[in-house]
C-alpha cells in the first residue's frame, strides 16, 4: 500500500486516506466523501470544487485489495441460499433475508471465521425466525486495505459443506390441534387453546387449524391424531394431559399412533412437560397447558424449526437449556430476546 499526494485530474481510481469535508453556509457541514473511497470520474470535478487541486490517496499494490472489494467477496462466500447482499456501505455488506423463513447458521465456522485477523461476521442467532427484508448478519473486514489472502481463506472455510448462512422459507403446513380433557369434551369448561393455535398459525400465514376434542383415553387420543392426518394436517399439537398425573394419558396416546417419541420433558421454561414424536414425516407435538397462558414458550421455540421442515432432535431440544429460561417481560418482544437463544 501506498500513500501519496496525487493531482486531482489523474486521481480516479485511486483510494481517498482521509476524509474530504464540504461546508455551506448556513448549510451543509460534513463529510462528502469518506476515507476509502474509491474516486470515479464524476467526483473529479465535486473535488476541484472545493478547492481541492491534490488529494492523498492509496495505490494497491499487488495481492492487496480495498475493504469494499474483500468485504463483498466475503459476503458472497458466507450467503447462502434465501439471502441477498445489500452494500456496500463504509466497507460493510449486510444479508437480508428474501423470505420469512428460518435462519440456519453454522457456528463453528461462523468462530472459525472471526478468528482469523481482519475479518468480522456478525449473525443473529441460529435458528431464528425472521422476516422477509430481515437483515440477518453483516461482514466486513477491519483495515482499509486487507491482503487477499485472508479473504482466501474465508473463501475456502465457507466453500466446505453447507452454507455458512442461509434462510430456509416455510413450507405450507395444514395445522391440527387436539385439545384433551373430559372437562373441556362435555363443555363443562370453554376451551382457551384452540384461539392461542389459530395466533400462531396466522404468525405463519397458515390457514386457520383444524381443531378436534377427545376425552382423556388413549385410544381415542390416537384415534383422533390419525383422523387430523386423514383431513390432511401434517403438524399436529395436541395439549391437555401432559403431566405426569395417573389421569394424564396424552404422551400415551400419541405413542399408541405408532409414532416416534423424540423427546419427553425439554429444558425450557414454559414448556417443561414438552413432547415431540414423529409419524413418519409428521410431527406431532405434545403441548403443556402453560401455551395457554404465557405469550411464549417452548413453542414459540419449535415451531419455526418444524414449519421450515427440519427435523428436530432430542439433541435439538436439550440444547435449549442454555437460553431456554423466559425472563417473562411485562411487554414481550420474542423473537427479539434472549430466549431460547443460547445453544452449545
Amino acid at each position: 500500500m501506498i500513500i501519496s499526494q496525487v493531482e486531482t485530474r489523474k486521481a480516479v481510481g485511486r483510494l481517498l486516506c482521509h476524509d474530504i469535508t464540504k461546508i455551506e453556509k448556513g448549510g451543509y457541514k460534513g463529510a462528502i466523501f469518506k476515507k476509502g473511497h474509491q474516486l470515479r470520474p464524476e467526483d473529479i470535478e465535486t473535488l476541484l470544487n472545493l478547492g481541492k487541486n491534490h488529494v492523498f490517496a492509496l495505490e494497491l499494490e499487488a495481492g492487496e485489495l480495498h475493504e469494499e472489494t474483500a468485504g463483498e467477496r466475503i459476503a458472497r462466500a458466507i450467503a447462502g441460499p434465501g439471502l441477498v447482499i445489500e452494500g456496500p456501505v463504509e466497507g460493510r455488506l449486510n444479508l437480508v433475508a428474501q423470505t420469512a423463513g428460518l435462519l440456519n447458521v453454522d457456528p463453528p465456522r461462523l468462530l472459525q471465521i472471526n478468528n482469523i485477523p481482519d475479518v468480522i461476521v456478525a449473525t443473529l442467532h441460529n435458528y431464528s425466525p425472521v422476516k422477509a427484508g430481515e437483515k440477518v448478519a453483516g461482514a466486513k473486514v477491519i483495515p482499509l486495505v486487507v491482503g487477499e489472502a485472508t479473504v482466501k481463506i474465508v473463501e475456502t472455510l465457507c466453500a466446505a459443506g453447507e452454507p455458512l448462512i442461509s434462510v430456509t422459507p416455510y413450507q405450507p403446513f395444514k395445522l391440527g390441534g387436539l385439545v384433551t380433557g373430559r372437562e373441556v369434551f362435555e363443555g363443562r369448561i370453554k376451551d382457551g387453546f384452540a384461539s392461542v393455535l389459530a395466533e400462531k398459525a396466522a404468525c405463519y400465514n397458515l390457514e386457520e387449524p383444524l381443531i378436534r376434542y377427545c376425552p382423556d383415553d388413549a385410544n381415542l387420543i390416537a384415534s383422533a391424531i390419525k383422523e387430523l392426518i386423514a383431513a390432511g394436517c401434517n403438524l399436529i399439537a395436541v395439549t391437555g394431559g401432559m403431566s405426569v398425573d395417573p389421569d394424564d394419558v396424552t404422551p400415551s396416546g400419541i405413542r399408541k399412533t405408532g409414532a416416534e417419541i423424540i423427546k419427553y420433558g425439554a429444558p425450557a421454561l414454559p414448556g417443561a412437560m414438552f413432547l415431540l414424536a414423529y409419524l413418519e414425516n409428521i410431527p406431532l407435538v405434545g403441548l403443556p397447558a402453560c401455551a395457554m397462558y404465557f405469550n411464549t414458550t417452548i413453542f414459540d421455540l419449535i415451531l419455526p424449526r418444524l414449519l421450515a421442515a427440519r427435523r428436530v432432535s432430542a439433541g435439538d431440544i436439550a440444547a435449549l437449556g442454555h437460553g431456554g429460561l423466559c425472563r417473562q417481560c411485562a411487554v414481550c418482544v420474542f423473537p427479539d430476546c434472549s430466549f431460547g437463544q443460547g445453544g452449545y
